[in-house]
C-alpha cells in the first residue's frame, strides 16, 4: 500500500451559528489547505467534533471534501463510532464516494479491554471497506485504550488485509519507532502529534503525519519537514520552536478543538461554533488569545486566508 509522505489536515466541522453543518465553506477551506502545503485531510475525527455528528451530518462533511479534492490530495474518512453498525455503514459509504482511505479510533464507550477486541472492531470495520486502506488512530488519552501499538500491528499483520498502518497520537516516541521499524517498516506510521515532528523526523525515517494545528499553522508545520530533507537542522529547529510557542497559547483556551476553531476565524474563514458540551471562547477570551498570538508573531507566518 501507499505510504502517505507530507502532512494530512484534520479540519474542523464547519459550522452556522445555530450548529447545523456548514459544507458551503469547504471548497474555501480545501484551497487554502492545498495551498499551504496540505497533502489531503483526515476528516470527521476529533478536531471535527465527529462523535458529535450524526451518521447523516458525517456523510455529507465526507461527501463535500471528496468532491472538492484536487489530484493526489488525500481524502481519509474517520469512520470510528460507538455504534459498529454505524461505523461499517460510514466506511461503506466512505469507498461508495471515492474517498482516499478510511480511519477510527477505539470507542469511548465501552471502553475496549483486551487487544483482541480492537482488532474484531478494526476487522470488522476494514471488511466494511476493503477497497481503502484502514488506518487505525491511536489517541488513548480519549477513549483509555493504552494498548501496546507494536502488540497490535503483530496482531493485525496476515489478519486484515487493508490495515495500512496507525495514526499515532501519542507521547511514546519510542514506541512510534518501534512501530516504524516492524517487518523492515511495512505498515504507514502517520505521526500525530505537531508538537513532536522534528523528533520523529530525527529519530529514524518519519514521512507522513495527521495533524490539527496544521490549519492554521501547516505553512510552518510542512517547512520543518522541507527544511529536515533539505539538511537545514537550525531553520527545522525554530520552526518547531515556533509551533510549539504557538501551541502553548491554545493550550490555555480549551486547546486545537476549541481554541484553534476561534483561531481560523482570525485568520479570515469563520467555521462557526463548536457544539455543546464544548464551552466556546467567549469574546474576552478571543482578544486575550489573539493578543498572544501577536507577540509571537503568528499573524505573519500563519495560513492565512488568501485566495
Amino acid at each position: 500500500m501507499e505510504k502517505i509522505k507530507g502532512l494530512i489536515d484534520a479540519p474542523f466541522t464547519p459550522m452556522h451559528h445555530n450548529e447545523d453543518i456548514n459544507v458551503e465553506i469547504i471548497p474555501a477551506y480545501a484551497e487554502m489547505l492545498v495551498k499551504n502545503g496540505l497533502r489531503g485531510v483526515f476528516v470527521n475525527g476529533s478536531s471535527g467534533e465527529g462523535y458529535m455528528l450524526t451518521g447523516e451530518e458525517r456523510k455529507k462533511i465526507a461527501e463535500a471534501w471528496v468532491k472538492v479534492a484536487p489530484k493526489d490530495f488525500k481524502v481519509i474518512v474517520h469512520v470510528g463510532s460507538c455504534c459498529l453498525r454505524e461505523s461499517e455503514e460510514l466506511a461503506r459509504h466512505a469507498q461508495e464516494i471515492g474517498a482516499w482511505g478510511i480511519g477510527s479510533m477505539a470507542p469511548p464507550f465501552p471502553k475496549i479491554g483486551r487487544i483482541e477486541d480492537l482488532v474484531k472492531y478494526c476487522e470488522r470495520i476494514a471488511n466494511a471497506a476493503p477497497n481503502l486502506p484502514f488506518y487505525y488512530y491511536h489517541i488513548p488519552a480519549f477513549n483509555g485504550a493504552y494498548f501496546s501499538m507494536l502488540e497490535l500491528l503483530k496482531a493485525v499483520d496476515g489478519r486484515i488485509p487493508n490495515f495500512a498502518g496507525i495514526k499515532y497520537t501519542y507521547e511514546s516516541l519510542y514506541e512510534y519507532h518501534q512501530c516504524r521499524l516492524y517487518d523492515n517498516g511495512k505498515f504507514d506510521m502517520l505521526h500525530g502529534q505537531d508538537e513532536t515532528i522534528l523528533a520523529a523526523l530525527a529519530l529514524g525515517g518519519a514521512q507522513g503525519g495527521i495533524g490539527g494545528t496544521t490549519n492554521y499553522n501547516g505553512r510552518e508545520l510542512t517547512g520543518i519537514i522541507e527544511a529536515w530533507n533539505n539538511g537545514d537542522i537550525d531553520v527545522a529547529r525554530e520552526k518547531q520552536t515556533f509551533s510549539q510557542d504557538v501551541i502553548n497559547v491554545i493550550c490555555k483556551y480549551r486547546g486545537n478543538i476549541v481554541a484553534g476553531k476561534r483561531i481560523m476565524k482570525l485568520i479570515g474563514l469563520d467555521l462557526g461554533p463548536n457544539r455543546v458540551p464544548f464551552h466556546n471562547m467567549s469574546d474576552a477570551e478571543e482578544a486575550e488569545m489573539k493578543a498572544q498570538l501577536e507577540k509571537i508573531g503568528f499573524f505573519s507566518r500563519c495560513n492565512k486566508l488568501e485566495i
